[in-house]
């Protein structure tokens, strides 16, 4: 078995008869997380004809499997990859595809050599890094309406803090306040992706340059899933 499964809607067939075609690019996503992040983007790309992909861009999602299943730290994952990339299973097209590398950036805050030469790794090979301070579920917030305004601006320092409550970082307690689910258990995350749009336009009002991510509310996630839906080739 390959390091990674690949799941994509990509030319899903009526019958055998239909005959397939390559897409001319494809966007892989790697995610730091196995479940929410997982769960968040199987149903994006389930519903890449309603987000008006065009027809010859796909999305993939590489599903760490064994042993790199745990493989989650931003550094190890970038690396990861770069492996994924040589792996003939991937069939990674090097002058035409996209490797988009998701993980959160909380560990780094205090950390800004470290954080910069990370980002330097991750963008020498033309990747795209999909970044969130603190979290993955900032990211999920961004898909309520009015998020930024009711959620986000009065509570900005106790997310950038991000102090536990039982074992739970504060924009984990945040985000089931808000939606009702456990991001960590629950795969009806995933129907946010639904909302894309609402994530877009919030998304906005918040730090979108990962460049300047160490003390900011950070989220890049919906900028790339829109210049993906944008991209004209």
């Amino acid at each position: 078995m390959p390091p990674a499964k690949i799941y994509s809607s990509w030319n899903q067939r009526k019958s055998d008869a239909t005959e397939q075609i390559e897409p001319y690019r494809k966007y892989f996503f790697i995610c730091e997380g196995s479940n929410t992040e997982v769960w968040y983007f199987k149903q994006l790309i389930d519903n890449r004809k309603k987000l008006k992909i065009k027809s010859n861009i796909d999305i993939r999602l590489l599903e760490k499997t064994g042993k790199d299943k745990t493989n989650s730290h931003p550094k190890r994952l970038i690396a990861f990859a770069e492996q994924l990339k040589n792996d003939p299973a991937i069939a990674f097209d090097k002058e035409r595809d996209k490797m988009v590398i998701v993980f959160d950036a909380d560990i780094f805050e205090g950390k800004e050599t470290d954080y910069k030469n990370l980002l330097f790794d991750g963008e020498k090979n033309n990747n795209l890094l999909g970044v969130t301070n603190p979290s993955f579920e900032l990211f999920l917030l961004l898909h309520y309406n009015n998020a930024f305004n009711v959620y986000i601006h009065p509570n900005e320092k106790k997310i950038l803090e991000n102090d536990k409550d039982k074992n739970r970082r504060y924009i984990h307690v945040l985000f089931s306040d808000v939606s009702g689910m456990n991001p960590k258990k629950n795969k009806c995350v995933g129907e946010l992706a639904e909302k894309i749009d609402i994530a877009i336009a919030e998304e906005q009002f918040i730090n979108e340059d990962i460049h300047k991510c160490q003390g900011n509310v950070t989220c890049n996630l919906a900028k790339i899933i829109n210049d993906i839906r944008s991209d004209s080739l």
